[in-house]
């Protein structure tokens, strides 16, 4: 990678090091500059309140005059967020960065997103049509994820023990709980969606 790029990306680092606003964290993985591993942690009044979701971070040997490559490693129940593999449909990390941005500006935009979906531009058209269309229970779903995947504090006995149920049966943790939340957390449907 460049030196410039690298000298930009230490310096930016430094940044978000010392930011103590809002709990943004950034590190080094594999002892490569160009691959960090973020963090944020959930905003409050939202679903995602207390939970830590981490990030992978891919710069590019471009950087800054390309966006970072990133995408969620905590699972996450977000119209703007893949359910399954994490990509991220947000602007600045795609036709909207300006070399003028910086990795603080990433971290800080996508805890935004948190707070405020773009369910009409989803990544995820399934828990989008759930925001739009059953809004109650997108919170239910996005607290029980938070919860499971992002230690969060929510107390949802209902969603553990239909998941719990699923599991018994021989289905995979993840994999039961992804269905009940597509499925509205009806156990019937969910069955009949995983043996049928």
């Amino acid at each position: 990678m460049a030196n410039l790029a690298v000298l930009r990306i230490k310096r930016e680092f430094k940044e978000v090091m010392k930011s103590n606003e809002c709990h943004i964290k950034i590190e080094v993985a594999n002892d490569n500059w160009t691959e960090l591993r973020g963090e944020i942690g959930g905003p409050p009044e939202t679903p995602y309140e207390g939970g830590n979701f981490i990030l992978e971070i891919k710069l590019p040997e471009t950087y800054p005059f390309n966006p970072p490559k990133v995408r969620f490693i905590t699972r996450i129940w977000h119209p703007n967020i893949s359910s399954v593999t994490g990509a991220i449909c947000l602007d600045i990390l795609k036709n909207k960065w300006a070399a003028g941005m910086t990795m603080r500006t990433v971290l800080m935009s996508l805890q935004a997103l948190l707070a405020a979906a773009e369910p009409d531009n989803p990544q995820d058209a399934v828990v989008a049509y759930q925001y739009k269309e059953k809004y109650d229970l997108f919170l239910l779903t996005a607290k029980h994820w938070t919860n499971a995947y992002a230690g969060g504090p929510h107390n949802l006995p209902d969603c553990d023990s239909k998941t719990k149920r699923l599991i018994d049966m021989g289905i995979d943790e993840h994999k039961a709980r992804s269905v009940l939340s597509k499925e509205n957390w009806n156990l019937e449907n969910a069955t009949e969606c995983l043996f049928h």
